[in-house]
Parts: structure tokens; sequence; C-alpha cells
């Protein structure tokens, strides 16, 4: 069975591809998106209730203008649905003084002029309590970091999408899709659809869909846990308690949030076993817990109480640990708009914009030489 043809299909509708369903429809363009399953949804990578947003980036200064856009868009996107998507709470980065986290975090900070404030050890454990960093570590505070909130941005982005004109098909996964002339034919279990536009926004499940381009991914296990706090529940209320990273070994990373009615959620950043959605083992085993609650113990020790909820995602994560937003170099119709490496969903509303940009031919505001498809060559 053959549709009308449309001007883009968006094949995948988590963090990215229902940004990208939005900002294409609010544009006008004829706009299909199509899901394996019915988002927001607990089986990919945006869920889990919290994600971090964070403005003084150690990964690399050139996510900071970037962020900063995410924020105006993600203010927008409250006024338009009348929800609240996000939650300032200003954010810890709490390390060693010369480690990848604080020194990147100020860099990032200076290079662009954020606010922020460097801490010691002392003004951290007397500022925020719940927190108990030797005296050999530092802190870098930004105070417009906080929370946001995945299921629901997904649930917006889709509902303010159909609502612009897109059409949006769930439970059905795109099996292939092939170049048909200057456009994309692309096939499901019960449909075949034409495009002038393809974006592939399909995260842990992007391989299966790249038709040949061999991009280096890794798709990676993670566990997030809830905790009750042992003691002093009130140092843990959004109001007092920041949201962290903390690098506890060189370049190794654990987070956390505060308690917003179901427990500190914290987290150990990558280190997950690799996988792919298929085998993806989402059972959490004890060791899993206590691998978090052994980071937890000596750092926040009243944190580190009896489990109250546990959960499991993937990063879809590229050698550098970079997005990947490019164009596929042998099909130009088709813009590849995933995988982000386990640190995207701050940026899914800009990144949506992004997409629809590109596909109006407009030249980026920002500098996306981090993404290219033509990295991974070199």
């Amino acid at each position: 069975m053959h549709s009308l043809p449309y001007d883009v299909i968006v094949a995948g509708l988590g963090a990215m591809g229902s940004a990208a369903a939005y900002h294409l429809a609010a544009r006008g363009k004829r706009v299909l998106g199509l899901d394996r399953f019915r988002p927001p949804h607990d089986l990919g990578s945006s869920h889990g209730r919290t994600r971090i947003i964070r403005e003084a980036y150690f990964e690399h200064t050139l996510y900071v203008p970037l962020v900063r856009r995410a924020y105006e868009l993600w203010v927008d996107l409250e006024q338009k649905a009348g929800r609240r998507l996000f939650l300032q709470t200003g954010g810890l980065m709490i390390g060693p003084p010369g480690g990848v986290l604080v020194a990147g975090a100020q860099q990032s900070a200076q290079d662009h002029n954020l606010r922020y404030e460097r801490l010691s050890a002392t003004e951290v454990r007397r500022r925020f309590p719940a927190f108990e960093p030797t005296e050999d570590l530092q802190a870098i505070r930004e105070p417009r970091a906080g929370i946001l909130f995945p299921e629901l941005a997904v649930e917006t982005h889709l509902e303010l999408a159909a609502r612009a004109g897109a059409r949006l098909h769930f439970d059905e996964p795109v099996l292939d899709w092939q170049p048909d002339g200057a456009g994309v034919q692309v096939s499901t279990a019960t449909n075949r659809y034409q495009a002038d536009r393809l974006v592939l926004s399909a995260g842990a499940w992007v391989r299966s869909l790249l038709r040949g381009l061999p991009l280096p991914l890794r798709v990676e296990r993670q566990v997030l846990c809830w905790f009750e706090p042992i003691a002093h529940a009130d140092y843990f209320q959004p109001a007092c308690f920041p949201i962290f990273i903390w690098e506890h070994a060189p370049a190794r990373f654990f987070y956390g949030f505060p308690n917003l009615g179901d427990g500190v959620k914290a987290a150990i950043h990558h280190e997950g076993q690799t996988t792919n959605p298929q085998q993806l083992q989402r059972e959490v085993e004890s060791t899993d817990i206590e691998r978090v609650r052994d980071l937890l113990a000596p750092r926040l020790p009243s944190a580190a109480g009896s489990l109250r909820s546990a959960a499991v995602c993937m990063y879809t994560n590229t050698p550098d640990m970079h997005f990947v937003l490019d164009h596929h170099p042998e099909h130009p119709q088709v813009l590849i708009a995933s995988p982000c490496s386990g640190h995207g969903f701050k940026f899914s509303p800009v990144i949506g914009e992004l997409v629809a940009s590109l596909f109006d031919g407009q030249a980026p505001k920002f500098d996306l030489s981090l993404f290219t498809i033509e990295r991974f060559a070199k």
C-alpha cells in the first residue's frame, strides 16, 4: 500500500524525533512521525522521570551556545503547552581541581561569560550539607542548572506537533528505507511511504537504518536508582539540593537529583554493559544497585538508604562521545539526528529546530563541527 507523499518523515519519536516533528510541522511541513512503540515509553533512552540540564558544559565549550538556545526553547515550549517542564535547582560539578569535570566546566563558563562559583570542599559541606567531599576536591556551582521531565517533554513535543498538523503513527517500526530519486521511500510492516526528506532519530535502533553506513556506535545499558534517605530528609529537597555530577576517579562520573517525592535518584554515567535493544537486560540486579550505593555512601551518606525503585535505559555512544547531526554522505535527503552519547536530552528542542533549519536550507547558527560523520573517517 502506498500513501500520499510527505515533506519529511521522522523515524523515531523519542527526545530528538519528537522535537524534530514539532519544529518541522510548526514551519508548515507535511510531517509523518513513525515510532516502533508508543512514546513516551520506558523502552529506549528518553525516560527515567528526570534529566539534567546544565550550562557550563565540561564536555566541550561548543555545546554552550546550543544549550543556551535550548533553555530558551524549553521556556517557549512550557508557555505554549501550559506545563512545567523545567525545575531550576542549580548544579554542582564536584571533583579534583584539575580533573575533567571541574576544569572543563570552569573553562566553558569562562569562555562564555557564564555565572558560576568555584567552591572549596569546606564551602560545599557548609552550604549543601548532604554532600561530604574530601578536602582535595572542589566544585563548580552553576545557578541555572536544573531538572527536565523527559516523559512529559516528549509528550508535549508530540502533542504540539500533532496540533501543528503532523501525522504520528505509533507501534509502527520502520523496517527499511531507500532513495527514491531525490526523495525517499520508507517501509514499515504495514505500509510504504514517500517523502522528500527523512530524519533518522531512532536512538539505539538507528544502526539498523543506516543502510551500510558504518558508524562506530555502541549501545550501553544504564541503571537508574532511587534511594530513600537514611536521615536528614530535608537536605534533599529541591530548594536546597542541587543536581550534581561527581568525578570520583579520573574521567569516571556518577550523578544525582533531589528527592521529588520518589527518592534521591543516582546513577553512574557510562561504564554500562554493551548491549543492543533486542537483548537489553531490563531486570535490575542487586549488583547494579550496590555499585551505585557504594559511590553514594561515602559522599552523600544520608542518601544511601533503602532502594525505592530502579530502571534501565540505554545510551547510544560514539567513540568521542559527541553527537551525530549530519546528512547521510551518499543520500543528502537523509539527516541523521541520533545518537547523543548519553547527554543529549537537554538539547532536544534545539536539535529539533536545527533539523528544521537544515531542511529549509538555512545555514546553522551554531558550530556543528563536533557532530559530523566525516570525523569517523579520520
